[in-house]
């Protein structure tokens, strides 16, 4: 009788694969909003560009990593109600240093 596979043996397999996975997603994400800041333009590190909910009441998940474990179509649907900004953008929007 063969053996079975379990989690423990697959564990870091599995691990990365997901994480290739969300960072997959997340480069999809950032060239479906347009590559660059909403606001300033800024392009330079992608890791810098940040996903901003115009309306939170309407969030239904959050797009940081453990969103990025969603189908691509929840994702993007998600996304649609963001705009892409800089991390500096991002955290004057919520500091309300400039409008979204």
């Amino acid at each position: 009788m063969p053996d079975r596979r379990t989690y423990a043996d697959r564990a870091e397999y599995l691990k990365q694969a997901v994480a290739r996975r969300r960072k997959t997603i997340r480069e999809k994400l950032i060239e479906y909003k347009g590559g660059k800041c909403s606001n300033c333009g800024y392009s330079k590190f992608n890791e810098a560009l940040e996903l901003h909910h115009r309306d939170s009441t309407k969030k239904d998940f959050g797009l940081s990593a453990h969103g990025l474990t969603r189908s691509w179509e929840k994702v993007k649907a998600e996304a649609d109600k963001c705009d892409l900004l800089c991390a500096n953008c991002h955290r004057e929007v919520h500091n309300k240093v400039q409008p979204t």
